[in-house]
């Protein structure tokens, strides 16, 4: 009897416990407010009144037991957590005019007036997105109207409005794109926030970007599945202009970028000077999309101290991507990419392209970007290409190492107008071409270069004007014919030594007359 009171006096303590956070509202079930679990109205106005109801509490959790939700844009307070149970479906309306008003907004770089996106904030602290559940955005109407497909008909209330609020923008270099209509909205977009959190949801059909924090600090996302089938420009996860941001154990496959990592675009992202930093992507896995991880093209604002590490691309276009053009500016340093395996990549395994749009050489402004102090360690890669490094001629790529690669690909590396470039025990190994072209590259080492396959004509290195190249503890395969070949008629300073050259018929082959070569 003793042991039956006292689990009867428990139980009433937890009830009690229970009732008491019940009645302080720190727990808010949206049912109580008015939201219907299958999916028969809007649950916009009912959702609403349970935020606002715990803002005036002081904070608390929006609860969504399970069931499925169809509602239009959430807009999170500061304190304010959204709990989506297991089995619990949040669908959001594809009726544009259920994300009007429109809201203070940035797309693609350039800070606008916009359609609310689905899940907002801004200027809030402590704010939540978490559960076992699932978000879907609805995104195939609004992928009708991107840039690629159809444009909207001039005269379109959306447009209208669109124009009415953005007469004053500060818009890209290149112009045309707010006369597409309007602008799809991001799926979550927290706006100068702190303290960040979105843990465990699904996310599937996104309209545009899907996960897009701007201009917040102290971000993590963890845990999360983000689905997006082929659309256009449906990202996954873009945190930009933002610092202290946490990605781990997520799993994402989506119709564009599956995490890019941005700032601003030209003279837009130049204006605001917020750069994107100190940010860490671990132990994510990346199928489908156009790049695994992937940084700018917007960068106007600079990019710098990024860790990648631990992570898994299976399908993606490219591996790692960094681009950017003449007229972004920005810099782009101080990233680490560690421990990554990559298969089945269907272009580059990693990319460093100044030229992602056509343009002339002009003098070094503002307008000029630069990438340096990039290193990469620890990859395992299958893609169509090892590597395109690719800089600018009057601003070169600077100070990038690759360190204990094993690399198996259609054609090796290419790079151009770089500088400082290091490879140590790398393993390039292609079905055709060279292992590796270095063109106008200034500072060279290869230490340890290697390759497993033959291709009878071909050198396994060839270098194109390169002053100040050393090339050393490489162990050709037996039967290679050339090793090095030098090209171009401004090749000077080239030291190769230390070298196992015992099966090889030709170690240099020199064309035209390099400056102070050195063999030993």
């Amino acid at each position: 009897m003793r042991k039956k009171r006292l689990f009867l006096s428990i139980c009433l303590t937890v009830f009690t416990a229970i009732g008491t956070l019940a009645e302080s509202g720190i727990y808010h079930n949206v049912m109580a407010y008015g939201a219907k679990n299958d999916s028969s109205q809007l649950a916009t106005t009912a959702i609403k009144k349970a935020i606002d109801t715990a803002v005036k509490g002081g904070g608390g959790t929006i609860y969504f037991p399970p069931g499925k939700y169809k509602t239009g844009p959430i807009h999170l307070k500061s304190n304010i957590t959204i709990l989506i149970d297991a089995g619990a479906e949040l669908h959001f309306s594809d009726n544009f005019d259920d994300y009007l008003p429109m809201v203070s907004s940035r797309w693609e770089g350039t800070d606008v007036t916009n359609f609310s996106p689905l899940f907002y904030a801004y200027k809030a602290e402590n704010i939540a997105i978490r559960g076992r559940g699932l978000i879907d955005g609805h995104g195939k109407k609004w992928w009708k109207y991107s840039e690629v497909t159809v444009k909207i008909s001039p005269g379109s209330k959306w447009q209208d409005e669109f124009h009415r609020l953005n007469k004053d923008i500060l818009r890209p270099d290149l112009p045309g794109w707010v006369e597409r209509g309007f602008l799809r909205p991001p799926f979550i977009q927290p706006m100068h926030c702190k303290n960040v959190l979105i843990e465990g949801i699904t996310i599937r059909n996104s309209p545009f970007w899907t996960v897009n924090p701007e201009f917040c600090e102290n971000v993590t996302v963890t845990g999360v599945t983000i689905t997006n089938p082929p659309s256009p420009n449906t990202d996954g996860i873009n945190p930009e202009s933002c610092r202290y941001v946490h990605i781990s154990n997520c799993h994402i496959s989506v119709g564009d970028d599956c995490i890019t990592i941005k700032s601003g675009k030209d003279r837009a992202g130049r204006k605001m000077n917020v750069p994107a930093e100190n940010y860490t992507i671990t132990n994510c896995t990346m199928l489908s999309g156009h790049g695994g991880v992937v940084i700018g093209s917007e960068m106007s604002g600079g990019v710098r101290k990024i860790s990648i590490s631990n992570c898994i691309f299976d399908g993606t276009d490219r591996g790692i991507r960094i681009k950017t053009a003449r007229g972004r500016g920005g810099v782009v340093e101080e990233i680490r990419v560690d421990n990554v395996i990559m298969k089945n990549i269907r272009e580059q395994a990693i990319v460093l392209d100044m030229h992602y749009a056509k343009t002339q050489p002009e003098p070094v402004s503002e307008r000029t970007p630069a990438f340096r102090n990039i290193h990469f360690s620890n990859i395992t890669a299958e893609a169509k290409q090892a590597g395109y490094l690719s800089g600018l001629e009057e601003m070169p790529i600077d100070n990038i190492t690759f360190t204990d690669l094993n690399v198996t690909s259609e054609t090796g590396f290419l790079i151009r107008e770089a500088r400082n470039i290091e490879f140590h025990n790398v393993s390039v190994s292609t079905k055709s071409g060279s292992a590796m072209i270095a063109e106008k590259v200034k500072t060279l080492e290869l230490d340890g270069l290697k390759t497993a396959n033959l291709h009878p004509g071909t050198p396994v290195v060839e270098l194109i004007n390169v002053e100040d190249a050393f090339v050393h503890n490489c162990f050709p395969k037996a039967g290679t014919e050339v090793f090095l070949k030098l090209t171009g008629v401004q090749n000077r300073d080239i030291t190769v030594s230390g070298n196992n050259f015992r099966h090889v018929k030709t170690p240099v082959l020199k064309e035209g007359k390099p400056e102070s070569l050195k063999i030993d």
